[in-house]
């Protein structure tokens, strides 16, 4: 019997536990580093960083549905574990000091550190753990429900060991989205509605806490100094602020004057224009202000005007083929970008995730068996946008929607009598960057026949509009990483597409998108990964769901010049928390 048992434990875990855990592979950094290389481990304590956020915000809970949160909350909220910038996904042991991973990776056991404590004193525990996950799961943001679906159970062996297990072996990401857990109280939320917006101070587990808010105009947070984990070896380098101060200016024009002017201490510039006019600014010229293009690897994810494919205007993909071949980039770019970016013709651009024009033969195998249920050419055909002069796109689209049964009367576009008609929603805050690249698309269109408006909505009403998905068109952008995974099927799962508050913006409900998601989720090796990516780029591309727009591979800012930052750069770019000012 004896025996038996210890068969049945090596089984379960392995011999020992493990400081880190990777997505493939080990960890980078070893039992007991030192630190993160990329920080500076003597960055200087102190001081006060004020920053711009485009949004007012009516909650301070982040990971409900309902409300807007301000910027900066995630800073009050640990996680199990921390994610290394530096490697494309690994991560290390923060309130839980380790994890134990069967050697089938369907039994994850978290052992907490026995000092973590949260902002009030008391102690961090597993019944916490298992309530955050329990709470988000069942209350929290769809995302949640997507990424934790393959969780069968949460539950406490003790005080400080929390067991997760699985529902089946194939969800290799798991493990790591389950050590990205923020870990709420307990004992502050069992009492509380978790839907609710509420702007009541929560007992918090991370190193600020909230100092003051103004809401809907400013939150301020404070770094906590009984912070339990502020020389654990994650942290060290972090954190270097003593407040962070977060201003709303609900226009960027005037967020930009407010830095210029001393109100904030940094500016992230993402409008071309404005970034080479700054570079002409006597305070930039003499060395007052600070500029500086700090390069990233991240995939730059997908930005474009996006169709709503539950429409009955867009369900028709030569409609959305010839929309697509509108917008000229080629112009934006030189007139509006002074050719700083690059066309986006990928959802993992700026990466080697990204599709490559034709499929290798590991993709073609992988893709082969779905050929008749994917778009004409998605297998031997590049995806390519228009590179035409504007008479031969605009030529090249209405074969397309006349090819699709649709027919100019009047200078009119119509089909069975009813012209096509849409509309293009913005938000007010982000609407003025919009607005510029809108109107010659929308100009372009009319020369088609087709009527588009813009409307511009605050920014609340826009948020409910996208998680009710009503709308007919949208500019959005969906972030990628260098490690996709869970987070696929609230972008295109067939599931999202009917949950209110999921990201499937696009409405795509296809069953060969869903298994290609389950391939990259369930992919063993980086290769694996790299194939299921490739491919499920490929379909995506294929099924025309944006129109894209461009990306850049660098960081554009502004800064004062008592502010530092270390001197290497993290592989995913730009580490704010590991400044300082001095």
């Amino acid at each position: 019997m004896k025996r038996f048992l210890l068969l049945f434990l090596c089984a379960v875990f392995p011999a020992m536990a493990d400081h880190g855990i990777a997505l493939h592979g080990a960890p980078q950094l070893p039992a007991g580093f030192a630190h993160f290389d990329h920080v500076n481990p003597n960055a200087p304590k102190g001081g006060k960083l004020k920053l711009a956020i485009g949004s007012g915000f009516d909650t301070l809970n982040p990971y409900a549905i309902n409300g807007i949160a301000p910027g900066g909350i995630g800073m009050i909220h640990d996680s199990l574990m921390k994610s290394n910038p530096n490697e494309p996904f690994s991560q290390y042991g923060l309130i839980a000091k380790d994890i134990h991973l069967s050697s089938d990776r369907r039994i994850i056991t978290f052992t907490l550190n026995n000092r973590a404590t949260f902002n009030d004193g008391s102690p961090i525990t597993a019944e916490d753990v298992v309530f955050s996950f329990n709470t988000l799961r069942e209350k929290g943001t769809p995302l949640y429900r997507v990424y934790y679906q393959d969780v069968e159970k949460a539950e406490t062996i003790n005080a400080h060991t929390v067991r997760f297990t699985l529902k089946n072996t194939q969800n290799r990401e798991l493990p790591l989205i389950l050590g990205q857990l923020p870990v709420l109280s307990k004992a502050y939320w069992k009492d509380r509605d978790f839907t609710k917006t509420s702007l009541d101070i929560p007992v918090s587990s991370g190193p600020y806490i909230i100092k003051n808010i103004d809401p809907n105009r400013s939150i301020t947070y404070q770094f906590n100094p009984n912070y339990w984990a502020k020389n654990l070896n994650v942290n060290v380098g972090y954190y270097n602020f003593d407040e962070i101060q977060y201003d709303t200016y609900l226009d960027t024009t005037v967020a930009v004057e407010a830095f210029r002017s001393g109100l904030t201490d940094l500016h992230m510039e993402n409008v071309a224009k404005r970034w080479v006019a700054e570079q002409q600014w006597p305070e930039v010229q003499s060395g007052k202000i600070k500029s500086a293009e700090i390069p990233h690897h991240l995939p730059s994810g997908m930005q474009g005007f996006v169709f709503n494919l539950r429409n009955p205007l867009f369900q028709d993909i030569r409609v959305r083929q010839a929309i697509t071949k509108v917008l000229d980039f080629k112009w934006i770019n030189q007139n509006l970008f002074f050719g700083l970016y690059q066309r986006t013709t990928s959802f993992f651009d700026n990466s080697d995730l990204k599709a490559p024009p034709l499929p290798d033969e590991k993709e073609k195998k992988l893709l082969m068996p779905y050929k008749d249920m994917l778009p004409p050419g998605t297998i031997d055909t590049a995806f390519e946008l228009p590179d035409l002069e504007t008479r031969d796109a605009l030529r090249q689209a209405m074969d397309l929607l006349e090819s699709a049964g649709w027919s100019v009367q009047n200078n009119v576009l119509t089909k069975d009598g009813k012209p096509f008609h849409f509309t293009l929603l913005l938000d007010a805050v982000s609407a003025p960057v919009w607005e510029r690249i809108a109107l010659p698309f929308v100009g372009r269109l009319k020369r088609l026949g087709i009527r588009a408006d813009i409307q511009t909505i605050d920014l609340l009403q826009y948020k409910t509009k996208l998680d009710q998905f009503d709308f007919d068109m949208i500019a959005f952008v969906w972030a990628e990483s260098l490690s996709p995974g869970n987070e696929q099927a609230d972008y295109w799962g067939s599931t999202a597409a009917q949950t209110p508050g999921s990201t499937n913006l696009a409405g795509i409900q296809n069953p060969v998108v869903d298994t290609l998601i389950q391939k990259i989720k369930s992919a063993q090796t980086q290769s694996e990964l790299q194939t299921a990516t490739h491919a499920l780029d490929r379909v995506l591309l294929h099924h025309y769901l944006v129109v894209p727009h461009w990306y850049s591979s660098v960081s554009r800012l502004l800064y004062k010049p008592d502010l530092h930052f270390p001197d290497k750069i993290p592989l995913q770019g730009m580490d704010l928390m590991t400044w300082w000012k001095k």
